[in-house]
């Protein structure tokens, strides 16, 4: 079984810095893709950033230039990464891994983890 859990959320004043982090555990023989997505209230879940294994790495025109992401492989765990927080920036935020584990590689999903920037 895999998992991934999400930490560091909470609330910030516009102009603020927060960093996520995700951590996956379980049978894992090796991850790809790692990314990060988030889902305002009454909106769809959208891609934020996503880096390869490789360090390859996209973001969401929205976030380019306050966040970054980054990857510790040795500890299987994701980081976001985010300043000059503003509230459009509210949200769910979900961790989501392409993982391998006992022969089968699939996607799988974080519980989320609120972020709230005031203004």
């Amino acid at each position: 079984q895999v998992q991934l859990v999400e930490s560091g959320g909470g609330l910030v004043q516009g102009g603020g810095s927060l960093r996520l982090s995700c951590v996956a555990s379980g049978r894992i023989s090796s991850i790809n893709d790692m990314g990060w997505y988030r889902q305002a209230p009454g909106a769809q879940r959208d891609l934020v950033a996503v880096i390869s294994n490789g360090g390859n790495i996209n973001y969401a025109d929205a976030v380019k230039g306050r966040f970054t992401i980054s990857r510790d492989n040795a500890k299987n765990t994701v980081y976001l990464q985010m300043n000059n927080l503003k509230p459009a920036d509210t949200a769910v935020y979900y961790c989501r891994g392409f993982v391998a584990s006992g022969g089968w590689t699939q996607w799988y999903w974080g519980q989320g983890t609120q972020v709230t920037v005031s203004s």
